[in-house]
């Protein structure tokens, strides 16, 4: 009996400029079920690092949260990336997006010194060492980079 397989993607955010990048997520997730397999969302319940108004490009006085933000493209079914048990899942998948450089991690203002979300950098380490697939889209190979040397 085939099993169908099961992907943990993880979002930045909803937005392009400061979280996942709309178009990259939601084909991402179509590609998946295209395939016959299924996901879960995750994103970490951190505070976005800033809120950018996306027809000016400027900052916005606001205050967000990178799960909750997520959930608008998950359709509301969106989990803590803290709850996320590699064990669980057949791949990870990290679509783009700038919210990635500036939620996940700080390679947006620290470039190469940056550090990485715990929880980010748990899920990645973890599936490494499990010799689990992990896709990166757009921005999102900088914590590959990061995180698993050689990568």
């Amino acid at each position: 009996m085939k099993t169908e397989k099961k992907f943990a993607v993880i979002l930045a955010g909803c937005g392009s400029k400061d979280g996942a990048e709309i178009h990259e997520a939601t084909m991402t997730l179509y590609a998946i079920k295209q395939q016959g397999a299924d996901y879960q969302i995750f994103a970490p319940d951190i505070k976005q690092h800033h809120v950018i108004n996306h027809l000016t490009g400027e900052e916005m006085n606001e205050s967000r949260n990178v799960l909750i933000e997520a959930a608008r493209i998950a359709r509301g079914n969106a989990k803590p990336l803290s709850e996320l048990k590699v064990t669980e899942f057949d791949a990870i998948i990290l679509p783009g997006g700038f919210g990635v450089a500036k939620n996940l991690c700080t390679f947006a203002f620290d470039g190469h010194n940056c550090t990485v979300n715990k929880d980010v950098e748990r899920v990645i380490t973890e599936a490494h060492r499990m010799n689990k697939p992990i896709g990166a889209l757009c921005i999102s190979p900088v914590l590959l980079a990061k995180l698993i040397k050689g990568a």
